[in-house]
């Protein structure tokens, strides 16, 4: 483990110091946690293996998770307010869209906006 420095500011707030990685990897296990707290109250739905392959040959988690939900890409578009053609170049990768929509989209869907979207490399 990394040293932590731990000091009293002027304030009078208890503060630490830690190694970058340190803080890295204690983020990561919080989202872990969160994550795996969001699966256990139903938030984020398990997937049989079944779902798994789908999930890793749809064009895009958005694609997934639409269908998943039941949804055709008229009626998603329709519930969150944009053309159908804009959903599917979404779904496709060729638009990007703005925090807002995905927003949007993730409500309509019922889950965190970070399932919908490619994780970066």
């Amino acid at each position: 483990m990394n040293k932590i420095v731990y000091f009293t500011s002027p304030g009078g707030d208890e503060m630490a110091i830690l190694p970058r990685a340190e803080l890295e990897s204690l983020r990561d296990a919080a989202d872990h946690a969160k994550a795996l707290a969001d699966y256990r109250r139903g938030k984020v739905p398990g997937l049989t293996p079944g779902q798994a392959l789908a999930f890793a040959e749809a064009p895009s988690p958005l694609a997934f998770w639409r269908k998943f939900r039941g949804l055709t890409q008229a009626q998603l578009a329709a519930e969150i307010g944009i053309a159908q053609n804009y959903l599917s170049d979404l779904e496709n990768g060729k638009r990007t869209g703005d925090i807002a929509l995905w927003m949007r989209l993730a409500k309509a869907l019922e889950m965190p906006v970070e399932e919908l979207v490619e994780p970066e490399d």
